[in-house]
């Protein structure tokens, strides 16, 4: 009976320590497994929207071409909105360091996206004396595919946020409009380990500076979060990263091409060029006297 116990404890040591411990951050898996969460210029849309997004992510031994689609639909007009979000295919390369740093099965392939589900509620209006201020309420799913590779997490996560936006209108002037946006919330996802799950919670934060000249605008964004968990030096649950965005509005189709740097954590450049096509007959009209 002893040597059956002894037996038993050296395997259950075995099968523990041969398990790889995964970091949850952003500085071991890709660059879309979980981002530092964007946030608009606090204000809802009146028409349903779909944008259309490719991203280049590069540098760092890590170079992944990925698209995104993302739908709002305003439930209520410039007050309540539903937006849903995924990668829908992200194609990766990576070097054999990031491979053995990742704990990964091999340098390229193929990968799928987490869903993201948000709702959006303006809570105050903006007037000439107050700002915006949009609650942001969202859920990631864990329906990411090959964590085997680190390219999405196999675990679920949430926050939430409030977005703080105020404009200042100049006339004759070569800069129309000048708005400052604030963005602070609460981010919180699950991490597995080889004998319990946990959940690292951090404090997301955010600043946008956007120029606009008539149907041209600039936007300059500063974010990150930073989590609790901390395993070892470059951990890396503390990603801020850095934009610049350029858009032109054309027959009120929006286009934009921008340029990210990870600044801490969030070891990618990324060149991203999009289209938002607002649809105004897929609109919800609950709300419509006639």
């Amino acid at each position: 009976m002893k040597s059956l116990y002894l037996l038993s404890a050296f395997l259950c040591t075995q099968l523990f320590s041969s398990q790889v411990l995964i970091h949850h951050t952003t500085n071991y898996f890709g660059p879309n497994a979980n981002p530092v969460p964007e946030f608009t210029d606090a204000l809802i849309s009146q028409n349903t929207n779909v944008t259309l997004i490719g991203d280049y992510y590069f540098g760092h031994g890590d170079n992944t071409f990925s698209n995104n689609v993302k739908v709002e639909i305003p439930l209520i007009p410039e007050k309540v909105s539903v937006k849903v979000w995924k990668t829908l295919i992200e194609y990766y390369s990576v070097t054999d360091e990031i491979v053995s740093r990742r704990s990964m099965q091999k340098n390229n392939g193929f990968a799928t996206g987490d869903f993201y589900i948000q709702t959006r509620i303006r809570i105050l209006s903006e007037k000439k004396n107050s700002p915006s201020l949009v609650l942001n309420s969202t859920l990631k799913t864990a329906s990411g595919s090959d964590f085997k590779n680190r390219r999405f997490f196999n675990t679920a996560g949430y926050y939430f946020d409030v977005e703080l936006g105020k404009s200042f209108v100049f006339d004759d002037s070569f800069i129309d409009e000048i708005r400052l946006v604030s963005d602070f919330g609460f981010f919180s996802w699950d991490v597995q380990t080889p004998n319990i799950n946990v959940q690292d919670d951090a404090v997301m934060y955010g600043l946008k500076f956007i120029l606009k000249h008539k149907n041209i605008s600039l936007e300059n964004t500063f974010s990150g979060y930073g989590g609790w968990i901390k395993r070892v030096e470059d951990y890396g649950n503390k990603p801020m990263v850095f934009s610049s965005r350029l858009n032109f509005e054309l027959r009120k189709t929006l286009w934009f091409l921008q340029f990210q740097r990870g600044i801490k954590y969030f070891p990618f450049e990324q060149i991203r060029v999009g289209v938002q096509i607002p649809l105004e007959n897929l609109t919800p009209k609950f709300f419509d006297k006639k």
